[in-house]
């Protein structure tokens, strides 16, 4: 008898053992399920700026249809601007009430705009290049404006950006037809070179189901509008002015993470630039009851 209750409590000690060692092992992998929850978490709220609480610059009537904006060095005392109807490169502090402008071009859809090595270089909607000297803006009309065409693929173009330290500059698709096709928005980099020429250097994408899949959304219309290298951490961002979604991908275009734009801030977002000290900037074209404006995003300290 004592060496059957002796084997039942052996039994017995071994079977709550091996609960106590389960429950461990459950509680560890518990444990890690959730640091892996808050990890994710973390890097999805990771976004340096506080897009529900932007400062409002409201632009002048001539910017009313404000679209690609940037910083010359990235300094924020002057803006650089375009309006998509008129070939008029315009300048002005954000405060200022009144804009300065200078004519490069005719009628035509301009939709963004940047600057490398002290050369502006305005997008129009078909792909097709205006470029000139920043040092011309004081003249009422730039008179040796380069044009350049057939530089990139038949397609519908919103987005130009520079990586002034690489020397790059880089074209984003707003929709072609290879792009329905690839389902991937397509970005052509260029090296700019000392006769301000670009050369052709690369070819990334965006693809649409990742978008979808980080976003959580699906079926996103993503049409980018514009894109900007984050000068601090190297990061792209990307504006959807369609689906009013902001995308943040690496240097080599992997997308990292997605951010919708809510609120009554974004009425049309179409233009996204950094300041030098990392703050974010994103224009928007007016509406009914908004004049264009500015909104400005302080980095968070």
């Amino acid at each position: 008898m004592k060496n059957y209750k002796l084997y039942t409590f052996s039994a017995v000690s071994v079977l709550l053992l091996a609960f106590f060692c389960i429950s461990c092992v459950n509680g560890k992998r518990d444990e890690n399920a959730d640091a892996d929850t808050k990890s994710a978490s973390t890097e999805k709220s990771a976004l340096p700026y506080d897009l529900e609480n932007p400062t409002k610059y409201n632009m002048p009537q001539n910017l009313f249809e404000i679209s690609g904006i940037v910083f010359h060095n990235g300094d924020p005392k002057q803006v650089f601007a375009i309006q998509d109807e008129d070939g008029d490169l315009f300048y002005l502090g954000l405060n200022d009430k009144e804009s300065k402008y200078t004519k490069f071009g005719g009628k035509g859809d301009y939709e963004d705009l940047t600057i490398i090595k002290d050369q502006i270089i305005v997008l129009k909607s078909n792909g097709e290049l205006h470029m000139f000297p920043i040092a011309d803006i004081n003249k009422a009309e730039v008179d040796n404006v380069v044009k350049i065409k057939d530089l990139v693929p038949k397609a519908e173009y919103e987005g130009i950006a520079t990586d002034e330290k690489a020397g790059k500059v880089y074209i984003l698709t707003k929709g072609s037809k290879d792009d329905e096709k690839n389902k991937a928005t397509s970005i052509y980099a260029f090296d700019f070179q000392e006769d301000n020429s670009l050369k052709a250097s690369g070819t990334f994408n965006l693809p649409f189901d990742e978008i979808e899949k980080i976003s959580g959304e699906k079926k996103v219309k993503f049409k980018p509008s514009a894109l900007a290298k984050n000068p601090a951490t190297g990061e792209w961002y990307i504006l959807s002015s369609v689906n009013k979604l902001l995308v943040v991908a690496n240097a080599d275009f992997k997308i990292k993470a997605t951010y919708p734009l809510k609120g009554g801030n974004f009425n049309q977002p179409e233009g996204i630039a950094f300041d030098k000290d990392n703050n974010l900037y994103i224009s928007n074209e007016g509406g009914t009851l908004a004049a264009g404006d500015i909104l400005a995003f302080k980095l968070k300290k």
